[in-house]
């Protein structure tokens, strides 16, 4: 090659191009090494020596007043582009990104409409040679070929031929191939003897500055507009590169694209011997034989089809043959480990980014929390202090919109245990930036979300859900604003439902404190400080002269609704233990209990919360009980049997009077209404644990309510029959 300017059109992503690439480096060692890129991220280029970054990574362009505008080019260890890059590096050489700069790309209308994508050029004409994939064409093509320099001209000629039958470009793909020319006439004027082009191939023939005017480039690059823009480097995923962003091609395969470019020969041998270890370790049947047995498939079904070696197409079904004839899960095992194999990639300390990402970091080290694409489950124990850590880090992560962990059940009892599960995203980056305008560190940043938050809360439900974080998150700073918005929204006429509701989070927060136990009391921001118990014991008041009137008029729907919101309110009175907060809300029941317009539902409910706090005598709890079966509708009857009962049956165990009361109604009933009311109870009874219902029946089957032992229940003439065999049986004489 005669010319001072090598172009190497590349496909983004493919394994084929990337080792060739690195081939025709080593034998060209050019100068200088010009990569399609943004042109402004050289300050960031000398990362790529370093040996801490690991691929897949991607460079992260956004800009500074509005990180949610933001780009990313992705980079594996297959990337052709990443090869030139490291390639320099490694040789010395200068290596520049030359495509558009990332100001110039994020600048532009954030809605405004994208240049039409155009099909892959080297699909089609792999498809045209008789290939299904792009992938299987390159390998025959490149990698069978001793000399990369005729295979890079082919392709340049074959890329002349698809443009000369397309449409000019026009617009941003016009400006980028104008840039890049700009870029490699600049390289040529500073005097590099040897220029080395990577690009993608669709651009190879756009290229050539000897075909297109200065003047023409000039003019088209002419007045671009340009944003304030940070260009750093972020962890990367495999699942991720299929993302278009920057140059991003879709990439169905990268696990396995990577087993191509790293694998030197023996490619079907070393991807069986992968497949067996993963298999195994799954305790999935995967012998040697089975091994052996696959690579000659994969190669026999190479050979039959014209090709030189074995692709993703041949393996699948190779793999197929031998490992998947009891059933498909080694074959989704391949695919989610393998042929897609979720890497993620690291990057340097020293990279630059903002304070508040640095921070996280800084508690993910500390903390010994691992940072992974795949699911990790992990059990928290609140009472140790590194366990504690990790959950308030969570929950202030979540709060700031960035869920790498979400809460899960713990699978144990008690609230010093807590269930996560870790998985974390490439676009966390970017939250994390965006996030950045609120505050430097974690606490600071997640403390401003939830004074946001707070601000623009337009429900009772909003604020008290922010209430129950804060608690969690050890925020105390943003206790002051909340409960006052939330003592504000509820003076507004917030209806008695969502009161009952704010009722729990805020006596967590006032019997409890933060999670760190240093006391349920907040600083307020002008001085003096605020209690939870206040704002409870306000929300209380106004929610008990609101809920004896709260269920009047109610379907049953609505009355389900109000019955659960009373239960929370309820068990929140009882942990704080407060004795005027008591009476007030038995007080409150009382009068709710005594309303004959109520859905029976509540009237149930209430009772049997009476009765629990002792505030009624078992005989008044006897006679309203009564009063309520004696209700002509069954319908009505069931609905407050419904609210009585609740969800357990330790009552009707453990009071026999009750249970009597109950039994007898139920007998009473005519067999057409005994039918209708039958689905009704069995929804009821089937609430109760099943050794609940197990003494309820012995207890009727044994006579203990006192319906079964009155004279009037025993058949005198069916009795008397039995008593001949029971003296004979005691040898008792009965002429």
């Amino acid at each position: 090659m005669n010319t001072p300017v090598s172009i190497f059109p590349i496909r983004h992503h493919g394994p084929g191009s990337a080792r060739s690439l690195e081939h025709a480096l080593s034998e060209l060692n050019p100068d200088v090494v010009l990569v399609e890129g943004p042109s402004d991220a050289g300050v960031v280029l000398p990362f790529l020596a370093d040996g801490d970054l690991r691929p897949p990574v991607a460079l992260l362009g956004y800009v500074n007043d509005d990180p949610a505008r933001a780009a990313f080019w992705p980079f594996a260890v297959f990337s052709p582009e990443f090869v030139a890059l490291r390639w320099a590096a490694r040789a010395g050489a200068v290596a520049r990104f030359v495509d558009l700069p990332a100001a110039v790309v994020l600048a532009g209308e954030r809605d405004a409409p994208e240049d039409e994508l155009r099909d892959d050029p080297l699909g089609v004409l792999a498809q045209a040679a008789g290939f299904a994939d792009f992938e299987r064409w390159w390998e025959s093509l490149v990698e069978a070929r001793g000399d990369e320099f005729d295979v890079f001209a082919a392709v340049n000629e074959a890329m002349r031929a698809v443009r000369a039958d397309a449409l000019a470009p026009v617009g941003r793909e016009a400006q980028r191939e104008a840039f890049m020319r700009q870029g490699i006439r600049r390289a040529l004027k500073e005097g590099f003897a040897r220029v080395a082009v990577v690009c993608g191939a669709w651009h190879a023939p756009a290229l050539d500055v000897t075909a297109f005017p200065v003047k023409a480039d000039a003019a088209l690059l002419k007045g671009l507009p340009k944003a304030k823009v940070t260009l750093t480097w972020v962890p990367w995923t495999h699942g991720r590169l299929s993302v278009a962003s920057g140059y991003g091609a879709g990439v169905r395969s990268p696990g396995y694209y990577e087993h191509l470019f790293t694998s030197r020969g023996a490619v079907a041998e070393r991807w069986f011997a992968r497949v067996a270890r993963l298999l195994r370790a799954e305790r999935l049947e995967a012998s040697s034989a089975s091994v052996i047995e696959a690579t000659r498939l994969a190669n026999a079904l190479a050979a039959l089809r014209g090709r030189v070696l074995p692709g993703l197409e041949e393996l699948n079904e190779a793999a197929l043959s031998v490992f998947g004839w009891d059933g498909d899960l080694p074959l989704r095992l391949i695919e989610e480990r393998l042929v897609v194999g979720e890497a993620l990639g690291a990057v340097p300390d020293g990279v630059p980014t903002v304070p508040l990402a640095r921070d996280v970091a800084r508690q993910q080290k500390s903390l010994r929390l691992k940072v992974m694409p795949e699911k990790l489950d992990l059990e928290l124990d609140l009472r140790s202090d590194n366990d504690l850590a990790r959950s308030v880090l969570f929950h202030r992560l979540n709060l700031l919109g960035v869920p790498w962990a979400k809460p899960r059940g713990s699978g144990g009892l008690g609230t010093f245990r807590e269930g996560w599960q870790l998985r974390w995203r490439p676009e966390f980056s970017v939250r994390l930036v965006e996030a950045s305008r609120l505050g430097q560190t974690v606490r600071d940043a997640a403390t401003a979300s939830a004074l946001e938050a707070a601000r623009g809360a337009g429900t009772l439900a909003e604020l008290t859900a922010l209430l129950e974080v804060l608690r969690l998150a050890d925020l105390p700073g943003g206790l002051p604003v909340t409960l006052a918005a939330l003592d504000e929204r509820s003076a507004l006429g917030a209806d008695v439902p969502d009161v009952l509701r704010a009722l729990p989070p805020l006596a967590r927060l006032a019997r409890y404190g933060d999670v760190r136990g240093r006391g349920p009391v907040a600083a307020r921001p002008g001085g003096g400080e605020v209690a939870p118990l206040e704002t409870f014991r306000a929300l209380l008041m106004r929610a008990a002269v609101g809920l004896p009137l709260a269920g009047v008029g109610l379907g049953d729907d609505a009355a389900a609704e109000v019955r659960d919101a009373v239960r929370g309110a309820d068990a929140a009175v009882r942990l704080l233990d407060d004795t005027d907060v008591t009476a007030e809300w038995r007080a409150a029941l009382r009068r709710a209990a005594d309303r004959e317009d109520a859905p029976p539902l509540l009237l149930g409910d209430a009772l049997r919360r009476l009765r629990d706090a002792g505030v009624l005598e078992s005989g008044e709890v006897e006679a309203r009980l009564g009063l309520a079966l004696s209700d002509p509708s069954p319908l009505a009857v069931t609905a407050w049997l419904d609210g009585f009962l609740g969800d357990t049956g330790a009552l009707l165990v453990h009071d026999a009077g009750l249970l009597a009361l109950v039994d007898g109604w139920l007998s009473g009933l005519d067999a057409e209404v005994f039918q209708s009311v039958l689905p009704l109870l069995r929804r009821v009874f089937a609430r109760f644990e099943a050794p609940e219902r197990r003494a309820i029946g012995e207890a009727l089957r044994g006579g203990t309510p006192a319906s079964r032992l009155t004279p009037a229940a025993v058949d005198g003439a069916r009795a008397a029959r039995v008593v001949p065999v029971v003296l004979s049986l005691l040898g008792v004489s009965h002429k």
